[in-house]
């Protein structure tokens, strides 16, 4: 049976982008944050030259967010692992922290001036080694229908790009951070109590419930993630989100590849 429970105290959506380097300012980088008693507000990065986000500088705030022991819940709208087959045609194990290892061994994306590009070019790291197919999807992105490959590059939109951008910071938090966060459902599908939690997300299962207002788009995504959260979390439904119904085969497949709340 799940564990989890209305017991979290913060609620943050993620809109995240791949562009330029981990240590430049972005705009279309947007925070969102909750809190039990009030709906979310946007986050404004630190005081500094920069006006927007970095990348670093999200996964800096992260820790020092989830370092305070309030339990949190994360959603953040880029792929957290790649499609069975990678693992396949690269013979790698079936284990995600060695899978995070890896990929940032040869996509090492966050390092201060790495473009995405520059190791899809070949000028840094080894991508060709770790490279994968557009033909090939997660078994989540199948049930999504309109979700695009974590390997698909140059269209509008690119999930792929702002994936293989965070998943060394999701292996920055790992080790910053340790039992203190779960990443679901890699660490399990029950969520130990007063855990913080991060999830993959996808905005648009949501983005259309909400008023946008006077967002941009990538405020309103970010918006509605946390918002999403924060109202599943207090109406007791986020239980049933975060323990789909899936075969026991799926659920392993899932275990390796992640799956999206929401998604049936």
């Amino acid at each position: 049976m799940n564990t989890t429970t209305t017991s979290f105290e913060q609620y943050i959506g993620i809109d995240y982008t791949g562009a330029a380097t981990p240590t430049l300012s972005l705009k279309g980088v947007r925070i969102f944050m909750a809190v039990r008693e009030s709906t979310p507000v946007e986050v404004a990065p630190p005081p500094s030259l920069r006006k927007y986000w970095t990348r670093r500088g999200v996964g800096e705030w992260l820790v020092e967010q989830l370092s305070a022991n309030q339990p949190t819940k994360i959603g953040t709208d880029h792929g957290l692992s790649f499609p069975l087959p990678y693992f396949e045609k690269r013979q790698l194990a079936l284990d995600w922290p060695a899978f995070l290892d890896d990929f940032q061994r040869h996509w090492p994306t966050d390092g201060d001036h790495i473009y995405v590009d520059f190791v899809r070019d070949g000028n840094h790291g080894s991508g060709e080694a770790r490279s994968g197919n557009t033909r090939w999807r997660r078994l989540t992105e199948i049930r999504a229908g309109s979700a695009k490959s974590v390997f698909h590059f140059d269209v509008p939109g690119p999930v792929a790009k702002s994936t293989h951008a965070g998943l060394p910071w999701l292996r920055y938090l790992r080790h910053e951070l340790g039992n203190r966060v779960h990443f679901w459902p890699f660490d399990g599908w029950d969520i130990p109590k007063s855990v913080s939690i991060i999830t993959e997300v996808y905005p648009s299962l949501w983005s259309q419930s909400f008023a946008r207002e006077n967002h941009t788009s990538d405020q309103h995504d970010a918006y509605s993630v946390a918002t999403w959260l924060r109202n599943a979390d207090l109406d007791s439904s986020l239980s049933k989100f975060l323990n789909p119904s899936l075969t026991s085969q799926d659920r392993a497949v899932a275990h390796i590849e992640g799956w999206i709340p929401g998604i049936p």
